[in-house]
């Protein structure tokens, strides 16, 4: 018998270090090779690991939630030495960059599995700020969940390195009250909004539209179609209406490289649809919406969004979104304020559609009519550009016989 330690293998896009999300198994457990053994969690999705291996589980990096460094340590096994070298990377699986067997030698057949250390559990940011200001974050308190370090418990220790206090011990949770550790997508969604609204300030503008038009082409369009899964919602014109008026706006179909402090300003729309699922906020991409028609457009945002809420979508369809359009349909209120989806520049929020009173052509009349809600980074759109792309695709939408021309 021998031992076998798998480790976390690099999944891509440049990852230095990923969550863990799940455990499928437990130490102790007699796993066969390209079994599931557990999912890691990267900045775009949930990437499930497969068994390198056939073997008993000796031990284990961490808990969900924890941070793990590419090439760390995962899984140790204990394998028969026939199996010490693995056929191959399970299909679907990305290759590690280096899976080792240890030298046998005159040893007791069972080896005791090496100690893994702790692992720090911060973020990227906050690591490099360590790595510039020459701190072991080992050294760190962290007053975060699990003993995070947050970007407070750093500069608390910067400042005062040697009084810096130890994390206070976990309360036990108060009477009727439930504790949930926030790991996964939910971390990074809430480490992305927290970044974005940190960043970037945040411009908004409110612009009333009149789609009673609008409504009238939509319910004549569908009137024409057999199936409920083909019917055009208003989600798809205005989208349509946004790819049209970026012609006139390149300013705001773009994506802000921070690392290399660059605008790049894209000729394609790749069409960002928040989308609300079990798992939390996802953003599916619609590749090259400006060489789609209303009705190839419409069934591609219902492609996405529903691979995005069965968890079918590809890592690939989960990135690379220009501007991102958010909707909470008919719970969308009169007013929203939406942080953008960084890197991106601008983001359109839609808010729900209600008959009001308005006055036309000096007559009071009932109109359907719906809010835009809109966010930019005012770093880079001025307030004059946001507010002439919204009314450009106020004219449209008012006007639908102008999606029609060129």
């Amino acid at each position: 018998m021998s031992e076998y330690i798998f480790k976390l293998p690099d999944l891509g896009e440049g990852t230095v270090e990923s969550e863990i999300g799940e455990w499928l198994i437990s130490v102790g457990d007699q796993v066969t090779e390209e079994d599931i053994v557990g999912t890691m969690m990267t900045d775009k999705a949930a990437v499930e690991l497969s068994s390198p291996v056939s073997g008993r589980v000796v031990s284990l990096a961490g808990e969900p939630g924890d941070i793990i460094a590419v090439g760390a340590a995962l899984i140790v096994f204990e394998i028969d030495e026939a199996a010490a070298a693995p056929k191959a990377v399970p299909k679907g699986t990305p290759p590690p960059r280096k899976m080792e067997t240890p030298a046998q030698t005159e040893a007791p057949a069972v080896q005791q599995a090496p100690a893994i250390p702790a692992k720090v559990i911060t973020s990227p940011a906050i690591r490099r700020k360590a790595k510039e200001a020459g701190i072991d974050l080992t050294r760190v308190p962290g007053s975060g969940p699990g003993g995070r370090i947050l970007r407070e418990d750093l500069d608390a220790f910067l400042k005062h390195p040697a009084t810096a206090g130890a994390p206070s011990a976990p309360q036990p949770a108060a009477a009727g009250t439930t504790e949930q550790k926030i790991i996964g997508l939910r971390r990074m969604i809430a480490e992305r909004m927290s970044a974005a609204n940190h960043e970037i300030p945040h411009f908004s503008y409110v612009e009333e539209i009149d789609i009673t038009e609008l409504e009238a082409l939509r319910q004549h369009l569908n009137a024409k179609k057999n199936a409920d899964a083909e019917r055009l919602t208003l989600l798809p014109f205005i989208g349509l209406a946004l790819i049209r008026a970026l012609k006139d706006f390149p300013q705001c179909n773009t994506t802000h490289d921070k690392e290399r402090n660059l605008l790049i300003r894209h000729e394609a729309v790749h069409l960002g649809i928040a989308t609300q699922t079990p798992d939390g906020l996802k953003v599916p991409v619609v590749r090259h919406g400006e060489n789609r028609s209303i009705v190839d457009l419409a069934a591609e945002i219902r492609r996405v969004s529903e691979a995005a809420r069965d968890g079918s979508a590809r890592k690939e369809e989960l990135s690379g979104s220009t501007i991102t359009i958010t909707s909470l349909g008919k719970l969308g209120g009169i007013v929203t304020t939406p942080i953008i989806n960084l890197p991106e520049v601008a983001i359109i929020g839609v808010n729900r559609a209600v008959e009001r009173p308005v006055v036309l052509n000096g007559e009071i009349t009932v109109r359907l009519m719906i809010n835009l809600s809109s966010s930019f980074d005012h770093r880079f759109v001025d307030g004059y550009d946001a507010a002439a792309m919204i009314q450009s695709i106020q004219e449209m939408l008012e006007h639908p016989a102008t999606f029609f021309v060129d």
